[in-house]
């Protein structure tokens, strides 16, 4: 979901949430290494609360729909923002490979709606803030996602960040801390160049 928290808005609140598709080859798990492209400038972390699906649904309704969620776990909607920016749509820029670290744990006791989320580079905080400023809250998102498409069990729905999300370079540790669910820790580093010799076998002509 973008733009989900009043503090990430420079303008009125959308009337209807902001959906866009990020890649299952995009996941990467609690410890995983966040990779930066090397044609990519800018990149950002965005920390954020992730639902968890666990029953297949269509169509339900906002009293309904929690119903069908197995919990929330932390995640990171790592953006490319002169990708972002430049294409028409998002998907190399939230959906290139090691893009959504999600983790470490799906906590199902929690109140989505007012827990507090906080992102650290390197041990410095540089998000903070509180899900009841969410603009369109977890029950109305999962309800109106799945009145356009099916959702299935292991769907995940990312649900937006808050504030100015901070800068991440090549060495960087990224943080995401979700009270009641735990920390999402994700080191970064710059896409290396890979080249592949070939050596002509005594079988080749």
């Amino acid at each position: 979901v973008g733009l989900n928290y009043r503090s990430h808005l420079k303008s009125d609140p959308l009337e209807e949430p902001l959906i866009f598709i990020k890649t299952p080859s995009s996941l990467i798990a609690h410890g995983e290494t966040i990779v930066r492209p090397k044609d990519v400038e800018t990149f950002d972390e965005e920390g954020e609360l992730v639902i968890v699906i666990g029953k297949r649904c269509r169509n339900v309704s906002r009293e309904d729909s929690l119903n069908y969620v197995l919990g929330y776990t932390c995640g990171n909607d790592v953006s490319a923002r002169e990708w972002q920016r430049g294409d028409g749509q998002w998907w190399r820029a939230k959906s290139s490979d090691t893009f959504s670290p999600v983790g470490p744990y799906i906590a199902d006791n929690i109140n989505p709606d007012n827990v507090v989320l906080r992102a650290r580079v390197n041990g410095e905080e540089v998000q903070s803030e509180n899900t009841s400023m969410f603009i369109f809250d977890v029950p109305f998102v999962v309800s109106w996602t799945s009145r356009r498409q099916t959702l299935e069990p292991g769907d995940m729905i990312f649900t937006g960040t808050p504030g100015r999300p901070a800068e991440l370079v090549s060495g960087v540790v990224v943080e995401v801390e979700i009270d009641g669910i735990g920390v999402l820790s994700n080191p970064v580093r710059d896409e290396e160049l890979t080249y592949i010799t070939y050596r002509k076998s005594s079988d080749d002509k």
